[in-house]
């Protein structure tokens, strides 16, 4: 199986889709799918036609980490500087995800578990089904942590709680994640494929500059200092009305009506 076959693409509407497909093993990450989901990150980064991204695994389960049983069948060792260009080139997917000026929804059913937990947090919002568990992972396999987990958990939820999830590696439930603010929304097993869609659609189709720019300055205040922060906040929402779908907008409200935004 490709790397096309292991990651799909739809695009529609402005939605992008990218389903990690590899059902028969939870969609454990391999070489092939990591190829796969920087391939499908930079297109959607890049490509003028696409305004949001949902991102979800095939088979009822969104992604269980690295292929474990693979690794313990062992395979003849690369030396320690190619693992760890092969490693670091598949994080990419996070980066780009957490990075591109468009909002990225991940729909987590079944696991969410170790770099594919990972991927989940660099994602701009999560809806997870009431079934789904969600793990570090890391510490019970012996793994320190991969795929920006340790940075998206420490900003999510701060140092303390990042710590506990870490070292302590507890299978939670989707209330749980949602209590600790991990996730957005839960919703029953059965509404997870209409409610993650419904919402990212609804991104799809909103002020897609605007959104952009929204995005960047929450990143921005990961790092900047609040005076660079001001700056940009003031550059981004002076260009941002500039745009077509702000002049819908205010348009509409003053018709009384809902916009509608074509993403410029």
């Amino acid at each position: 199986m490709s790397s096309t076959d292991m990651v799909l693409q739809h695009l529609e509407s402005g939605l992008l889709t990218i389903t990690m497909n590899r059902p028969d093993r939870r969609n454990a990450l391999n070489p092939d799918m990591t190829r796969g989901l920087v391939e499908a990150a930079r297109r959607a980064a890049e490509d003028h036609d696409v305004r949001a991204v949902l991102i979800k695994g095939a088979g009822g389960t969104f992604c269980v980490g690295g292929d474990v049983k693979a690794m313990a069948d062992g395979r003849a060792p690369l030396p320690f500087e190619a693992r760890l260009a092969n490693l670091r080139r598949g994080m990419e997917v996070s980066r780009i995800l957490h990075q591109m000026p468009k909002p990225v929804v991940a729909q987590l059913d079944g696991a969410a578990a170790g770099a594919g937990l990972s991927i989940a947090l660099s994602c701009d919002l999560r809806v997870a089904s009431e079934s789904c568990k969600i793990t570090t992972a890391f510490a019970k396999v012996g793994f320190s942590g991969d795929y920006g987990g340790t940075y998206f958990l420490t900003q999510l939820l701060g140092s303390a709680k990042a710590r506990e999830l870490y070292l302590l590696s507890p299978v939670l439930s989707a209330s749980e994640a949602l209590a600790l603010g991990m996730v957005n929304r839960v919703v029953a097993d059965s509404e997870i494929d209409a409610a993650a869609r419904e919402l990212a659609m609804e991104l799809a189709q909103g002020p897609s500059v605007a959104l952009g720019y929204i995005k960047r300055n929450i990143n921005n205040a990961e790092h900047l200092s609040l005076e660079d922060c001001f700056d940009a906040e003031a550059i981004h929402h002076t260009r941002a009305g500039e745009t077509a779908d702000h002049k819908e907008a205010a348009k509409a409200f003053v018709e009384k009506r809902r916009a509608v935004f074509r993403g410029a």
